[in-house]
């Protein structure tokens, strides 16, 4: 039998005050606001996982009161003034609530009580005007907590202050204090980041950014991919590449071609992005964590930003590829920091005076390190049967073992015409891939994610066996 039950979390003398929002807030706020009520959940944050061995409730419970204490961003509040302006509220007090499912005797595998109770939790949108941006489902047997699920607002954090979040949850649920984790994070709160944006030093910063982005814009091709004349909107399909082949041939390349695996995947994405469009440039906007800006190392909240990544000749050697996007990259990491509004309204301007700019519509997101092992769950999801494909000819060596199934179908996203995130399992890197089925139908979708691979497994096999080119030693 399983049982259902509301506990409370109460926050009391915690950190307050009122700011203008950060750039991150302000960007997922935008986002957020155009989509249909419907849709607002797919931008919520979450994570999933079992507690084994389980751990009592009250520590439980007194971890995530800990959490609270640590991270503003947990208990901060985000509406429009009467001026228009968006602005952050952090609440000095309050009460959160957990749900707590109890299953004992024959009330369920708690795995599987969790998976439904995350997916309940997830599904349900965020008021972050009125309501603090954190949901927390547990699931209870045996007189122990087996299961966690957190969901949070994205307007709270992003992908990379989850991994931070799971981590400070552990640490805290392990015996850690407050103040030795706060100590030795000394992560910067929203309303300190967001001073630091509106100061000179950083306004500049925003200056700077937006320029180079507009530089590269005036570089690249205004269209990639064609909208089809007279298609309608139609759901994106959602295709997962799992292959075991491509978690042992990147790190190689990578190392022979001195650049990171971050590279190398970014490289095999513009390849196969310029040859499926025809065009000899790819353009890309990539997600990065902004992490390795000052002050921002521990930040649990939305710090993460669109840098925009072009490669000119991208559709030749795949070696001198690899090395072009490693230098090309740390430009575009450098620049993922601005104000997303203003940007968008100085691209605005710009396309009214002067026509279109390059296609921003192709979104890389290297996610493989944003979660820790043990509850990140890249999977195509509870509930979903894997429709595997086979690869088609010309697929490099090594990869028997790959799978590519299509878990799922999303809504229409106006201005993409695709999205890529890679992920990591324990034993499989993995592609997953939402496009536009109109300019990027099933088997062009196929073509693209067996292509990455078929690049990178192909390049490891040539290195491996030439005798000229060695990894470089540290």
């Amino acid at each position: 039998m399983t049982t259902s039950q509301q506990l409370e979390i109460v926050l009391s003398a915690g950190r307050s005050g009122t700011g203008p929002a950060t750039w991150g807030q302000q960007a997922i706020w935008d986002a957020v606001s155009r989509l249909a009520p419907a849709d607002a959940p797919r931008y919520n944050i979450t994570a999933s996982a079992p507690l084994d061995p389980g751990l009592p409730v009250p520590v439980v419970l007194g971890a995530l009161e800990g959490l609270l204490q640590l991270h503003d961003s947990l208990h901060t509040r985000i509406a429009l003034d009467d001026r228009g302006r968006l602005r952050q509220t952090v609440d000095p007090d309050g009460r959160l609530t957990v749900h707590l499912r109890r299953c004992d005797g024959d009330g369920g595998d708690p795995a599987d009580v969790g998976a439904a109770l995350h997916e309940e939790l997830a599904a349900l949108p965020f008021d972050c005007a009125t309501q603090w941006p954190l949901r927390v489902g547990l699931v209870e047997s045996g007189g122990l907590v087996r299961h966690m699920a957190l969901v949070l607002s994205h307007s709270a954090l992003d992908g990379a202050g989850m991994g931070l979040l799971v981590m400070d949850l552990g640490e805290l649920a392990q015996g850690a204090s407050v103040e030795s984790i706060s100590t030795a994070r000394g992560s910067q709160q929203p309303l300190e980041e967001a001073e630091f944006q509106n100061s000179a030093r950083g306004l500049r910063r925003d200056v700077n950014a937006r320029a180079h982005v507009v530089r590269k814009l005036r570089l690249g091709p205004p269209r990639l991919f064609p909208p089809v004349p007279g298609e309608r909107p139609r759901p994106f399909p959602n295709a997962v590449l799992s292959s075991p082949a491509l978690l042992r041939a990147i790190e190689p390349v990578a190392a022979a071609h001195r650049a990171s695996t971050s590279s190398v995947l970014l490289a095999a994405v513009a390849v196969m992005t310029a040859r499926l469009s025809g065009s000899p440039d790819a353009v890309l906007q990539v997600i990065v964590n902004n992490r390795f800006l000052p002050g921002l190392a521990a930040a649990v909240s939305v710090v993460a930003g669109d840098g925009l990544f072009h490669l000119p000749d991208a559709d030749g050697d795949f070696g001198d590829a690899v090395r072009r996007t490693h230098a090309a990259s740390i430009a575009t990491y450098r620049h993922a920091y601005y104000n997303k509004r203003l940007l968008d309204e100085e691209i605005t301007r710009l396309t009214a005076e002067h026509g279109p700019l390059a296609d921003r519509s192709c979104v890389f997101n290297d996610t493989r390190d944003l979660l820790p092992s043990e509850i990140a769950d890249p999977g195509t999801g509870p509930g979903t049967e894997p429709d595997a494909g086979t690869a088609p000819d010309g697929t490099a060596p090594d990869a028997k073992e790959t799978t590519l199934t299509w878990p799922v179908e999303f809504a229409p996203r106006p201005g993409l015409s695709y999205a890529l995130d890679a992920l990591r399992t324990a034993d499989a890197l993995q592609l997953a891939m939402t496009a536009d089925s109109a300019v990027l139908p099933r088997p062009a979708m196929e073509r693209f994610l067996y292509g990455v691979e078929a690049l990178i497994l192909t390049e490891a096999q040539a290195l491996a066996e030439s005798p000229a080119v060695a990894a470089p030693s540290s």
